[in-house]
């Protein structure tokens, strides 16, 4: 039997070897060669943002300044909770009090850097759907200027708290 199964399987390699003159030529055919030329329009516009995408930003822009607001609104507060325990021993209440204020407005912070992280979506999906995305660039600036100023106010309250 294994004498018979190296007999078959020479046969079936013997026939699958040939002479090359049998296979058809790898060089490039006429009617593969490109000819001609392409012409490309100066400029294309991109497509207007849907109405979807518009009402989605309008909502992230009113969620943003009202998350905006709200730190502001608590940062004298904090102020004043910082300022009282700047020299506080940390075991004592003003310390802890000072670290809660500065982390209510870390967690209003994260709020706006939430319409933020939106905003960086409708952006990439714009640029994916080719659409005109300057409505969501105005929005993420303003959204990255409030930011801005939530991080300065924080850093001043971190700088008066010695963190």
């Amino acid at each position: 039997m294994p004498f018979v199964l190296v007999v078959v399987s020479g046969l079936i390699l013997g026939g699958c070897a040939s002479s090359s003159k049998t296979y058809p030529s790898l060089a490039i055919r006429d009617a593969e060669r490109v000819s001609g030329t392409f012409s490309v329009p100066e400029t294309i516009e991109p497509a207007p943002l849907s109405t979807q995408v518009i009402g989605q930003l309008g909502q992230i822009r009113a969620d943003a300044a009202a998350a905006h607001q709200a730190f502001v609104a608590a940062a004298p507060g904090a102020r004043g909770t910082v300022s009282a325990g700047t020299r506080a021993e940390v075991t004592s209440n003003a310390w802890a009090a000072a670290q809660i204020a500065m982390a209510d407005l870390d967690s209003l912070r994260s709020v706006t850097a939430v319409a933020l992280a939106d905003l960086d979506l409708l952006f990439v999906d714009a640029t994916l759907a080719f659409e005109q995305r300057q409505k969501v660039a105005e929005a993420r600036d303003e959204v990255i200027a409030y930011l801005r100023e939530e991080d300065a106010t924080l850093a001043d309250l971190r700088a008066r708290a010695g963190n």
